[in-house]
């Protein structure tokens, strides 16, 4: 999709817990820790149970640390809060 030479596309990746992977390993069930849960597919990371993840368009794609993944979460909901207000 071109949009112009001016304009910039962002992509966003969001941070989940897995709490659930399937017996095949390629799809997780993801808590993005507001009640929110998402089935995507995990065959891109080498991940467990437990783990936080950046998600993408249905993909995983890469491991955090919890302490990472809760500080990008708060931001998450600083910038949603802030928004609300406006």
């Amino acid at each position: 999709m071109v949009l112009g030479y001016n304009r910039k596309i962002v992509c966003l990746a969001i941070p989940g817990k897995i709490i659930e992977i399937d017996k095949k390993k390629e799809y997780a069930t993801i808590d993005y820790g507001d009640g929110t849960r998402r089935k995507v597919n995990v065959i891109l990371v080498d991940a467990r149970r437990g783990d936080y993840v950046l998600v993408h368009a249905g993909f995983a794609i890469q491991v955090l640390d919890e302490k990472e993944a809760r500080e990008t979460l708060d931001l998450f909901r600083e910038m949603l809060s802030q928004e609300e207000e406006t």
